[in-house]
């Protein structure tokens, strides 16, 4: 029943209600998504039919404990989509075994001029030119701090932080004071159950400046004296060199960090294939399927020669349980999305799960974590 329940809420937001939404502008769509989300997950008893309709569970198969969390699946929501971690109860109830929400900065942003979003059906992508908008730290910990226990349960939170996008942190010194600053009040909140250090917004006034190794390496000097009691992950960019990207591996690794999560948005457009037209003049980075090959490049890559030593979160191109799997199989412990969502509807994630769970026992395996990085073993 719930299979049934599943692939025909695919089939109506394929064929009802992703021509409506597409016919409108993605800033409106997401705004509206956010409201709708926020009321109709308040109530228990409507939390409950959204599992019971959507959500996917199999243990035995997909449950993992890493770094002392449990995950009851391999995947959530990628930083970007709830910014303000306003839908952690409908996240949950949808099924996801994680959520990334923020970015969320120290002091409060209103973001970049609209637009920040621009669809490119063809191509399965977004341009995203956001620019870190927030409500600020203080605001969105006490919002989490207030939910009850009950509704939070066990669902991994993974908070997004980044230095604040706000002119007068204008140096790498303010910089790295300010996103110490927040990750302190991250901290004392005891809210997160894991924190990522997003290094790679392609869309804020301060560009990337801990995308190189000597700004890196003063950066987590800094966070390593605050003594964060959960595990530290890097959001990485996407389009470096190896060699670039080695760099900054090497540094995570020194600092004791726990994972990276590979990889952000595409920047440079000649390098992808985009099949829609596009004006220079839209701003931005590019999500979803152009971001797939490459990310799944360096996801390999940076198994092959860390992979005992940096828990891997695969992001980029995931509409599919056969992507999800690429990326498990290239190295990734867990699997992000936010396009394919948009895409496919709410009711991809447990999809993904179920059809996972299908491609593990043709493969002979009995467990997710026997996948994990076997590209590699072949």
């Amino acid at each position: 029943m719930v299979t049934f329940f599943s692939y025909t809420s695919k089939f109506l937001y394929r064929h009802v209600a992703k021509p409506v939404l597409f016919s409108m502008q993605p800033d409106g769509v997401h705004n509206g998504m956010l409201a709708f989300s926020k009321v109709v997950q308040k109530p228990r008893i409507m939390r409950r039919m959204i599992s019971g309709t959507l959500a996917y569970k199999n243990p035995s198969f997909l449950t993992q404990t890493i770094h002392g969390i449990t995950f009851h699946n391999p995947i959530g929501i990628s930083a970007g989509f709830d910014k303000n971690i306003e839908m952690l109860p409908m996240l949950r109830s949808i099924g996801c075994g994680l959520m990334e929400g923020g970015t969320v900065t120290n002091i409060a942003s209103k973001g970049n001029p609209r637009p920040w979003f621009h669809r490119l059906p063809s191509t399965q992508a977004l341009v995203v030119h956001a620019g870190l908008p927030n409500h600020g730290i203080d605001t969105i910990l006490a919002r989490l701090a207030s939910i009850p226990a009950h509704v939070r349960g066990d669902f991994p939170l993974n908070i997004s932080t980044a230095p604040s996008n706000v002119a007068s942190i204008d140096t790498t010194k303010k910089m790295i004071a300010d996103c110490v600053a927040g990750l302190k009040k991250i901290k004392k909140s005891g809210v997160a159950s894991m924190v990522t250090i997003n290094l790679s917004c392609p869309n804020t006034t301060a560009k990337e400046p801990f995308t190189n190794p000597k700004e890196l390496d003063q950066l987590l000097a800094a966070i390593d004296k605050v003594k964060l009691p959960v595990p530290v992950f890097l959001k990485m960019p996407n389009q470096l060199s190896w060699r670039q990207f080695d760099g900054l591996l090497k540094v995570a690794v020194k600092h004791g960090i726990a994972g990276v999560t590979i990889a952000n948005l595409v920047k440079n457009r000649s390098l992808v294939d985009i099949k829609d037209p596009l004006a220079d003049t839209t701003l931005g980075g590019i999500s979803g399927r152009p971001t797939f090959a490459p990310s799944n490049e360096l996801i390999r890559k940076t198994y092959q020669k860390y992979g005992d030593q940096l828990t891997i979160i695969g992001v980029g191109g995931v509409f599919s349980a056969e992507d999800a799997y690429e990326k498990i199989k290239s190295g990734a412990h867990l699997v992000e999305l936010i396009t394919g969502m948009i895409f496919e509807g709410p009711g991809i994630v447990g999809q993904i799960n179920r059809e996972l769970v299908t491609l593990l026992k043709r493969d002979g395996y009995t467990h997710i974590s026997q996948a994990v990085g076997a590209h590699l073993r072949k």
